[in-house]
């Protein structure tokens, strides 16, 4: 009995391990429509790798992405057509940033940054829901972590290994 309890123990303490460690967003919740400031929170790296690269993917109803910089890395906006057009205030807009690359840097697996970026969240975009941003990480030696599970109807990003970032879409007050 005691030995079945201590194994137990070891499994809910390795898979709380496995569930914080994962890139995450600094803040948790959003009103839609506003603009809203993706921290994304890199904690680690690949298996022991450094961090060299970092892909974040703009999902639709998401526009007007503009990233920080961060001294020693450089910044790739991969641009494209949306699905549809926005109303970016009276604007209607029709392409824009749909993923931002991070590369050119190097962090080390023992240490912990933050990727930026600031967007405006359409008032497209259903409340009560969470929106997910896939991110890829790639570390050196072709190491790479791929946090772009969504969690499907009736799961959590606790459900899965490699979740994608996500944020609670809440009414704008």
């Amino acid at each position: 009995m005691k030995k079945s309890i201590l194994s137990a123990v070891a499994l809910l303490a390795l898979g709380t391990t496995a569930a914080s460690a994962h890139i995450t967003l600094e803040t948790q919740e959003a009103q839609v429509p506003s603009t809203y400031k993706a921290v994304f929170r890199v904690g680690h790296g690949c298996e022991g790798k450094p961090t060299i690269k970092v892909r974040v993917q703009i999902p639709e109803g998401v526009i007007a992405v503009k990233p920080q910089p961060k001294t020693g890395w450089t910044i790739e906006k991969v641009k494209g057509k949306y699905e549809k057009s926005y109303d970016y205030y009276g604007t209607p807009t029709t392409e824009g940033v749909k993923e931002i690359v991070w590369s050119g840097g190097s962090l080390a697996d023992d240490e912990y940054d933050e990727f930026v970026l600031r967007a405006y969240l359409t008032g497209d975009l259903k409340v009560d829901t969470t929106l997910y941003f896939p991110v890829v990480q790639e570390c050196t030696d072709g190491a790479a972590e791929r946090w772009i599970e969504i969690p499907a109807a009736g799961k959590v990003a606790d459900d899965y290994e490699t979740p994608a970032p996500g944020v609670k879409l809440v009414p704008k007050k």
